[in-house]
């Protein structure tokens, strides 16, 4: 089969980032092995790549949102079947027995392990996804529309629930790529007001078409003051802008794993008359379901740019450019 592997990480020109031909991987116990037929190409991915993020596994093969079918079953597998279209998400084991994970904070274990990172994921013809951490997919889907909500979908919707949004809100969305354009759905269904800023004119627009009430550049301040913020731009300045725009009582999440330096914060401005500051880490496989049953039942409108398997390292630059409109797919 043809798989990516980050053989030294960093940033272009200096990374080596390689399509290489070899052996379908073995599927292991309690694993399932997929053939992929879709997988996003996600900014964590990117992080992999140029090394923002330490290396977990030497020469790793990207990729946590895999839509694949069930080609093979280790032992002891109950529940699955070949031929089945499952989905391996970022979140890949925890150890159940910590106090995190034993309290429903299972995003929080320290022996957490990773699809793409801790072990290799889906910019291949084939990957491996333990049975206990495979997503059941809803119908009325393409596989290259569900590839987006495997972590795209679920971060923006658990960034979404750590806002603290109230029913009816007025929600800021600064960034607005593939999670932001997946959560925003998710908060107009449930009534809220949006407003996003962001950099790119095209996604300004598409905001618009998805029912955001306004939309305006990075550097511009929301039309009313806002319940909540969630930052998706891993953009550290933008801290302090979008706490200054939240108004009393309100939440910003921040919701990437990666984040440039946060300029300094004055109590008075930024964090003063209860302004609360989260960050969010990975999810949980609770997340997961929610979310992908919200899917089920409210058709979103996922917006996807597909390239060809070989094209990974271009996806990733024009992912890196801004040059993405909603999300960016490989299909083998």
């Amino acid at each position: 089969m043809h798989a990516w592997r980050v053989v030294r990480p960093g940033p272009p020109g200096t990374r080596e980032f390689e399509l290489r031909n070899e052996a379908v991987p073995d599927v292991g116990d309690g694993e399932l092995l997929l053939r992929v037929l879709a997988c996003g190409v996600c900014r964590t991915d990117l992080h992999v790549v140029e090394g923002d993020l330490p290396v977990h596994r030497a020469g790793v093969v990207p990729g946590h949102e895999v839509v694949g079918e069930v080609a093979a079953l280790g032992t002891h597998v109950t529940g699955f079947a070949a031929g089945d279209r499952v989905g391996a998400a970022w979140l890949r084991g925890t150890c159940g027995a910590c106090a995190y994970c034993r309290r429903g904070a299972e995003n929080l274990c320290p022996d957490s392990r990773y699809t793409g990172w801790d072990a290799d994921g889906g910019y291949a013809r084939f990957t491996t996804v333990p049975a206990a951490y495979a997503h059941r997919l809803p119908g009325g889907y393409s596989a290259t529309e569900l590839a987006p909500l495997l972590c795209a979908g679920i971060i923006g919707y658990r960034a979404l629930r750590r806002a603290d949004l109230p029913r009816g809100g007025r929600l800021g969305v600064y960034g607005f790529g593939a999670s932001a354009h997946l959560a925003t759905q998710v908060a107009l269904a449930e009534g809220a007001t949006v407003h996003v800023m962001t950099r790119s004119a095209q996604a300004r627009q598409l905001a618009l078409d998805l029912g955001a009430t306004s939309a305006g550049a990075t550097e511009d301040p929301p039309p009313e003051p806002l319940d909540a913020a969630i930052l998706f731009a891993p953009t550290g300045d933008l801290v302090p802008a979008a706490l200054a725009a939240l108004d009393r009582g309100g939440t910003l999440a921040v919701a990437g794993i990666h984040l440039t330096g946060i300029p300094p914060l004055t109590y008075q401005d930024h964090l003063f008359q209860e302004r609360t500051l989260r960050s969010v880490t990975a999810n949980t496989r609770r997340d997961a379901r929610e979310f992908l049953g919200f899917a089920g039942e409210h058709h979103l409108r996922i917006v996807t740019t597909a390239y060809a398997l070989d094209q990974a390292d271009q996806a990733l630059a024009d992912l890196a450019a801004g040059r993405v409109t909603g999300a960016a797919v490989l299909v083998p």
